[in-house]
């Protein structure tokens, strides 16, 4: 193979004198692009499309007044199933706060994903999991995602923003 065939080949971006050079290219141009390509479908995304419908979100807690004792906690939450101010704004279900293993904070609707009804909501439990009360589903929320860990359901419970500033932890859409 002569270089204008390689330089031909590699798409008029690189001449190389030898096979072997050529082929050591071609693979790592076409690792490269495969890494790439890989990272983006499993990198975070905001914009997963869920069972759940959008509904209107926000909750302001005081964590040091009102929550003191969810600050700093760890495998513990909180359940909103209505309002507790008239600014407040509970998602579809309702809204579970909790603070993972590593002690950081998300928030979950309470509806299950199967069900993908208002008033049919999953149940926190102390192992880290969240149980719906219809079909028996068992999410995963130990970890800040609420990945399916049995049951009907195959989608993870819809997440929340949650963002801690001063000492006020604020939940809303992502």
């Amino acid at each position: 193979m002569d270089c204008q065939k390689q330089f031909t080949l590699m798409n008029g971006t690189l001449c190389f004198t030898t096979k072997a050079q050529s082929m050591n290219f071609f693979s790592v141009k076409h690792y490269l692009v495969i890494l790439l390509l890989t990272l983006s479908l499993v990198s975070c995304n905001d914009n997963v499309i869920s069972s759940i419908p959008d509904f209107p979100v926000y909750l302001a807690l005081n964590l040091t007044t009102t929550y003191p004792t969810f600050r700093n906690s760890y495998n513990q939450y909180l359940v909103f199933k209505k309002p507790v101010f008239v600014t407040d704004r509970i998602g579809y279900g309702g809204i579970l706060v909790y603070t993972d293993l590593s002690g950081d904070y998300c928030a979950f609707d309470l509806s299950c994903p199967y069900e993908a009804k208002q008033d049919i909501r999953v149940v926190p439990n102390s192992s880290g999991q969240a149980v719906c009360e219809g079909c028996g589903s068992v999410f995963v929320i130990s970890d800040g995602i609420g990945y399916p860990l049995s049951g009907k359901a195959k989608e993870t419970l819809k997440r929340y923003k949650a963002t801690l500033s001063g000492d006020v932890l604020y939940i809303t859409a992502r």
